[in-house]
């Protein structure tokens, strides 16, 4: 059964917007981790089940009474006077546009509305995808909010930067789907902000926490406008590959996964599933790309680890490129350091023996 994309993937995709690789298999709602498993690379990305069954508690607790304790952590005076329209339609289309009615009727009545689940719809590579945030509130002054739940606890008011990073970049891609809603729809401005909600403490009592998601939302832009039409990837890809996880051997499978680029870097390793195989052709490859971006990018034309200690030994390379010019600096700096003979230690002056009484 097809994967569809979520929010979660497209973040990880505006990460790495120069991954055909994930961005085909994304697009054709391929089952990375089971890919993974049969091509003998396992993912350890991904949620536990035990995570999972935790996340979907803590959600339930938020949203009990009619999303009384989200309401008032949001500021809602009196939560018997919030809207929460029904969002029920047939397939992903039909929720969308009923989700799209919903928040143009709640922006026109100028009341609290909360939207629980709604189902937001935005163009990626030429292809619709369907995103389905924890929920979205609609304020009395037209503004549109969205809000993330997440299980991780939320410590003297703060949380793991990582994971706070993370729910960041994935609720960047719900603001960036609400803003082609409210583009339609009068009087409807979408927060730059989301609200984060977690455990407060070691407890499961709900608290709330304003996040700034504007430079997320930017580079989600900016890097979701960048990847190439799902077309142009599988045009370039020969006739018959296939990644039918059971029709294929492993053989079939790696061979159909290798006709397709891919962009690896050591920050995949958190959010793909393929991470472990790609790094595994990128090392047998001598690839400078698992040694991260930065090393990549300040090396240049250099790309294998095997043309940069060539470069580095005066072996080839142009002199006057300045990545192979730092690298035989580099060098020569570490063989004057190691046949330099060290200077001798200052001798420890002998303690005074202490008077006999």
């Amino acid at each position: 059964m097809p994967h569809p994309l979520d929010a979660r993937a497209l973040a990880a995709l505006a990460a790495n917007p120069g991954c055909r690789r994930r961005a085909l298999l994304d697009g054709a709602g391929v089952d990375k981790a089971a890919l993974a498993s049969a091509l003998g690379s396992p993912s350890g990305y991904g949620q536990s089940q035990f995570a999972f069954m935790r996340g979907n508690a803590f959600e339930a607790k938020v949203k009990a009474d009619g999303g009384a304790e989200l309401l008032r952590l949001l500021g809602a005076a009196e939560p018997g006077e919030v809207r929460t329209p029904d969002l029920a339609a047939a397939g992903p289309e039909g929720r969308a546009a009923r989700t799209a009615l919903a928040l143009r009727e709640a922006t026109a009545a100028g009341c609290w509305s909360l939207l629980d689940h709604p189902m937001l719809a935005l163009e990626v590579a030429g292809s619709p995808v369907y995103l389905e945030p924890d929920a979205v509130v609609v304020r009395p002054d037209g503004r549109w909010t969205v809000v993330e739940i997440k299980s991780f606890p939320m410590i003297d008011g703060s949380a793991d930067a990582s994971k706070v990073g993370a729910a960041a970049r994935q609720s960047a891609v719900y603001v960036l789907a609400l803003e082609r809603v409210a583009a339609v729809t009068d009087g409807a401005e979408v927060s730059p902000s989301v609200v984060l909600v977690c455990p407060k403490d070691f407890s499961n009592q709900p608290t709330g926490s304003v996040v700034d998601v504007r430079k997320q939302l930017a580079v989600t832009r900016r890097q979701l406008a960048r990847l190439t039409r799902l077309e142009d990837i599988a045009a370039a890809v020969p006739d018959g590959v296939t990644f039918d996880v059971a029709g294929c051997s492993a053989a079939e499978l790696t061979a159909a996964v290798e006709a397709v680029p891919h962009a690896y870097a050591p920050e995949c390793l958190a959010a793909c599933e393929l991470a472990f195989h790609c790094r595994d052709r990128a090392r047998a490859a001598g690839a400078v790309e698992v040694l991260g971006r930065s090393v990549r990018g300040e090396l240049g034309g250099l790309t294998t680890v095997g043309d940069v200690l060539a470069a580095a030994r005066g072996e080839d390379g142009d002199a006057d490129d300045p990545a192979v010019a730092a690298l035989r600096r580099a060098t020569s700096l570490r063989a004057e350091a190691l046949t330099e003979p060290l200077a001798p230690a200052p001798a420890t002056p002998e303690p005074e023996a202490a008077p006999c009484r």
